[in-house]
């Protein structure tokens, strides 16, 4: 075999060089890394490690300490991470009269002694203790706080001013930038995590005024309520709730922006209390099928399913099935986009706003109110005896007029007619459902089965259109497919 020196060097050379480009290329990588060590360093004095304290007859019968959507696991016999979920955050014996302990984080928002962390870190607290950085332990005032957003401030007393931290923009962040967290996960003192910015804007069950920031960054029990920062070092967010199959971090976090943040921390410093704007809508999304039959040229805004009464909406004229796509020049992508527009408005102002109604745009102007402690009650009806049942034989349901033990019982709110079977045709493929109590058809109230029957009649052939039912209390808007002419 005839080998040259030629060949044999480019064979010998050749894969030799090509692992160096790789390797120049992972350290050209490596080198645009962020480096979180002289941040870690400069921002940890103004984190504080919260520990709370409630008599057990007064205390919640969950675990204290915990976040939102968080359980303790279940772990091996012989795991050591057994030991510190019993040491901070198991129940003592039955009977035990011992105060039970809650851990979580803070940080310093003000030289004179204001921490903001979360409520649900001191919610039903008989003491809460401030730990700071340098090992003192001081007891702490709960000046006010906001369940609502998950909010709460506190205040200690202290001869030095302390380290504050820098405020940021939560509007500014983007989704894929580097944030890092600091905290108090399991106890574990300003402990340092860092991931990237996931989504913007989450909306959260039973959280409709908090757009949360959602991350990757690792984030357990005891980090609630600690700083989320840029790499600036400004405080972006506020660690609040995880989701979670297991109980275990799964790289799935939320963080309440600072913006939301601080105009709660300013309203509970200056008067106490937290006021919201009201427009005293509920709403849901615009789905593909949903937009073609309200004749949107593509999903957006957000679909107003119900009006409350005496509202400000109400007030304005809007009506259920318009889509309000524009709320004080801002637009509105998706439903969530709304209730912190809203809230953050202030009562007494007035705003302009575009609806779509029937495919037309319109523009309303609105007084925003404040945000009701409780929801209006609705009127009560008087008792009545079921009729029966009326079928639709091009929609392939039956229909019937509810008694007011209905309605209560089905949380059944408005004028409306009650489905009592669902065959195989368009209402079942529109997911309609027995018990869903039908309001409007195609834009038109439908208080009784007569005027269900002449809405129905009305209905072209081949059309898609909306309609209105309320289900379990909710109201939600269908798409409705209307069968071809035979």
């Amino acid at each position: 075999m005839n080998i040259t020196c030629g060949s044999l060097v480019g064979r010998v050379l050749l894969p030799i060089f090509a692992v160096c480009l790789a390797l120049q290329g992972f350290a050209a990588r490596a080198h645009g890394l962020p480096d979180f060590t002289e941040l870690a360093h400069r921002l940890s004095p103004a984190v504080v490690n919260i520990s709370t304290s409630a008599k057990r007859d007064d205390a919640p019968p969950q675990v204290p300490g915990l976040p939102p959507g968080f359980s303790i696991p279940n772990l091996p016999d012989d795991s050591p991470l057994n030991d510190f979920f019993r040491h901070f955050f198991e129940d003592q014996g039955p009977g035990d009269s011992a105060p039970r302990a809650s851990l979580g984080s803070g940080f310093v928002v003000d030289p004179a002694g204001y921490i903001i962390s979360n409520y649900h870190v001191i919610k039903d607290a008989d003491e809460v203790v401030v730990r700071l950085s340098d090992r003192r332990e001081l007891p702490a005032k709960v000046v006010g706080s906001d369940p609502r957003s998950d909010i709460a401030v506190l205040k200690i007393e202290t001869k030095q001013p302390l380290q504050a931290l820098t405020l940021g923009s939560s509007e500014k962040l983007q989704v894929g930038e580097w944030v890092l967290a600091i905290g108090s996960p399991f106890g574990f003192d300003h402990s340092v995590t860092a991931g990237i910015v996931s989504a913007k804007g989450r909306s959260l069950p039973n959280e409709n005024y908090v757009p949360f920031i959602q991350t990757d960054v690792a984030i357990n029990p005891g980090n609630s309520g600690g700083p989320l920062f840029n790499l600036r070092g400004d405080v972006v967010g506020v660690n609040s709730q995880i989701y979670s199959r297991t109980g275990g971090f799964m790289g799935v976090s939320f963080a309440i922006p600072i913006d939301v943040v601080m105009d709660v921390y300013r309203q509970i410093r200056d008067k106490g209390t937290v006021s919201r704007g009201w427009l005293g809508v509920l709403i849901q999304d615009v789905t593909a099928e949903l937009a073609e039959s309200f004749q949107m040229k593509k999903p957006g805004g957000a679909l107003v399913s119900r009006v409350l009464p005496g509202s400000p909406a109400e007030n304005a004229g809007i009506k259920a099935g318009d889509v309000i796509t524009r709320f004080d020049g801002r637009t509105i992508g998706t439903s969530t986009d709304l209730p912190p527009m809203v809230g953050t408005t202030k009562a007494g102002q007035k705003v302009t706003a575009e609806i779509i109604r029937e495919g037309k745009v319109r523009k309303v102007t609105l007084i925003i109110a404040e945000l009701p402690d409780e929801a209006m009650a609705e009127a009560a009806q008087s008792e009545q005896s079921p009729a029966s049942g009326s079928e639709d034989a091009r929609l392939k349901i039956t229909v019937r007029e509810p008694t007011a033990k209905e309605r209560k019982a089905l949380s059944l709110n408005g004028k409306g007619v009650l489905v009592e079977r669902v065959g195989q045709g368009p209402g079942r493929e529109a997911g309609l459902r027995p018990g869903d109590l039908i309001l409007q058809l195609n834009f038109t109230e439908t208080p009784t089965v007569a005027a269900f029957k002449a809405a129905s009649r009305a209905l072209k052939a081949g059309e898609k259109v909306p309609f209105l039912v309320n289900r379990e209390g909710n109201p939600l808007f269908l798409a409705l497919q209307i069968p071809p002419a035979q």
